[in-house]
């Protein structure tokens, strides 16, 4: 998207007073995500690779000194993305040229980005996930790792084996798994449906938030992602009990456009839409905010 990537979305969020997530398929060194920015970092996991190359990241991740973990549950393959077979995704980073022939003129007609992309080296390799006597996992590889990478309970004692800090759920959609995730010792749980693009007809985070959080009850953190798009998206889910939202579309659009600044106007916008919610809702604050502020249908409830 730019070649600021990772770092520059770190750096951004240090400044904004917030934390920030770095993915395991991202174009940047985790070191230097962390460093990048003021803020806390947490990493979040795919098991892509095998163990030894998991073993390996998780281990560069507390050198790095990472907040936290945040283990990816809901992609034990790649789901049916239909938009990116229509944008080309697959013939622009592994097809042959005369596959790509039918992309150039929306890639020709934008020779800034074209400019900026090459210079950067072009599509890089994966540098968090080093393959042992291989090296860095090729992108195109991907969908052909996740294929490999499903994550179990026992991944998740594994897991906490290696790791001493907090570790996170992300993709929880059902009150059962919540309360499985807590007797694993979690300490957060993400209710998530990867942005819908995983399982086609899944609940929307937001329809799911309300079973999870009565699992829970109290006992660790919820977090809630998918669909942020305005400060009213952000004040639902906190209304109906998560303790803060995920933003990963938004904050990429204002990367694409305009690298650091481009998140941090993304992020700006957030804000300001935020503050202008809750005055007027009447609200005083955002830790004010409850159910009284949302009409929740009946068949939302959970007991």
């Amino acid at each position: 998207m730019h070649p600021g990537g990772e770092v520059a979305a770190a750096r951004a969020a240090g400044k904004a007073g917030t934390a920030y997530i770095l993915s395991t398929i991202s174009g940047h060194k985790l070191e230097d995500v962390k460093a990048g920015s003021s803020g806390p970092v947490f990493y979040q996991l795919y098991l892509m690779g095998g163990r030894a190359a998991a073993e390996a990241v998780i281990e560069r991740a507390r050198v790095a000194r990472f907040a936290g973990l945040v283990v990816t549950i809901d992609t034990p393959v790649s789901g049916i993305r239909e938009r990116d077979y229509r944008n080309g995704m697959k013939e622009l980073i592994s097809g042959s040229l005369l596959e790509k022939i039918p992309f150039l003129p929306q890639v020709l007609s934008r020779p800034g980005w074209l400019t900026s992309f090459l210079l950067d080296g072009g599509l890089p390799a994966l540098p968090n996930v080093v393959i042992p006597s291989k090296g860095p996992m090729p992108l195109v590889d991907i969908n052909a790792a996740l294929a490999t990478s499903a994550v179990t309970w026992a991944d998740l004692r594994w897991i906490r084996d290696l790791w001493r800090g907090p570790i996170a759920i992300k993709g929880v959609l059902t009150g059962d798994d919540a309360r499985r995730a807590i007797d694993e010792g979690v300490a957060a749980i993400s209710v998530s449906n990867h942005g819908g693009r995983q399982l086609d007809g899944v609940p929307a985070s937001l329809r799911a938030l309300p079973e999870v959080v009565a699992a829970v009850n109290g006992q660790v953190e919820v977090l809630m992602d998918g669909g942020i798009r305005r400060g009213t998206d952000i004040v639902k889910a906190i209304c109906l009990g998560a303790r803060a939202v995920l933003c990963g579309r938004a904050y990429a659009y204002g990367l694409a456009a305009s690298g650091e600044a481009g998140i941090a106007r993304a992020i700006e916008i957030l804000r300001a839409d935020l503050e202008r919610t809750l005055k007027l809702l009447g609200c005083p604050s955002i830790a004010a905010l409850d159910r009284s502020y949302v009409n929740v249908p009946k068949s939302w409830e959970w007991s």
